[in-house]
Formats: C-alpha cells, structure tokens, sequence
C-alpha cells in the first residue's frame, strides 16, 4: 500500500510539472519561452550583473527556421527577469559567425539569396531594442560574402569571432558556447 502512494505521489508530480506551460516575456514577448523554476534550492542573486557572450555559429538547414541559438539569447533574458533580475543588471551580447552569418542577412539579402524571408529578423530586431549586442565576424563577412550592406542595422562588425570572444571574456562576460 505504501508503494502505492509513493506511486501516485510521483505520478501527480509529474502531471502538476507537464501541466505548467513555457512562457515568454517580461522582456521579449514573441521569442524566448522559458520554463517557471518555484522555489530553486540553487538562488540566482537578483543584484548581480549577469555578463554573458553567446557564440553563435550554427544555423538549421531549413530556411525557413529560426536561430534557435539566437533565440536562447531572448531566453536569457526571459528567464532571468521573471525571476526578479532587472533588464539592467543583463549585459548579453551574441558573436555571430561560419553558418550562423546568413541569419543576420537583412530581408531583402536573404530573400534575394535563398528565396524566403529571413524567420530571425524580427527576434534580431526585438534583441537589439532590449540592448543586446550582436557581433558579427568580419572573417566570415568576407569568406562567405555576406557584405555589411546586406547585414540587419544595429549589428557590428568585428575584425574576427575570435577576437570579439577573447574581447568581451577580457571584460568578464561568461562564454556560452553551442
């Protein structure tokens, strides 16, 4: 009998835990769906400056799908601020690079490349009106032709990914590597 409700126990757990639903926001409304964590054994300081460089070099084959790397970075932000950590205590920066280029393509670029429009733009967008930094390799710019003309305003350019990553870890920002 014991076991049984042990067993039940378990069971309404795991229901209650699939139950809960992801969600975006406060930052970024449309991107960045995150699961609520009640109660963390593990505490995320609320007064903390969270310094963090994304380096994103992937990009799904289907063009038609956004950078879910690039996405994380709106996780990041979604997750942290319903927890209580302010927008201001976030410095998040992206190095984008190899594969990756494509995605910062603005429409027009893409379109005229690939046929499709671009699925990252408005994340891109919304990203960098919330504060993010994107940095994109001047090394990939040029070997895989995606001249700065055809990459979304707001993004900078950088003499390598490599040197942006040495960079920014020299200023403290924490590398998350995919």
């Amino acid at each position: 009998m014991k076991s049984n409700v042990s067993l039940l126990v378990a069971l309404i757990s795991c229901l209650f835990i699939y139950a809960q639903e992801k969600s975006a926001g406060p930052i970024l409304e449309n991107y960045g769906k995150v699961w609520t964590i009640e109660n963390p054994d593990f505490k995320t300081p609320l007064d903390t400056e969270y310094k963090v460089v994304f380096d994103i070099m992937n990009s799904p084959e289907d063009l038609t799908q956004r950078n879910a790397s690039i996405e994380t970075a709106a996780r990041f932000l979604n997750m942290h601020a319903q927890s209580g950590v302010p927008i201001e205590n976030m410095k998040v920066t992206l190095v984008v690079h190899n594969k990756a280029s494509k995605d910062l393509c603005t429409n027009d670029a893409y379109k005229a490349r690939y046929g499709v429009d671009n699925p990252n733009i408005e994340m891109i967008q919304d990203l960098l009106n919330v504060g993010v930094e994107f940095i994109f390799c001047g090394q990939s710019s040029l070997s895989r032709n995606f001249p700065m003309e055809d990459i979304q305003p707001g993004v900078q350019l950088g003499l390598s990914a490599m040197t942006a990553l040495i960079q920014l870890q020299n200023q403290g920002y924490s590398l998350i590597k995919f």
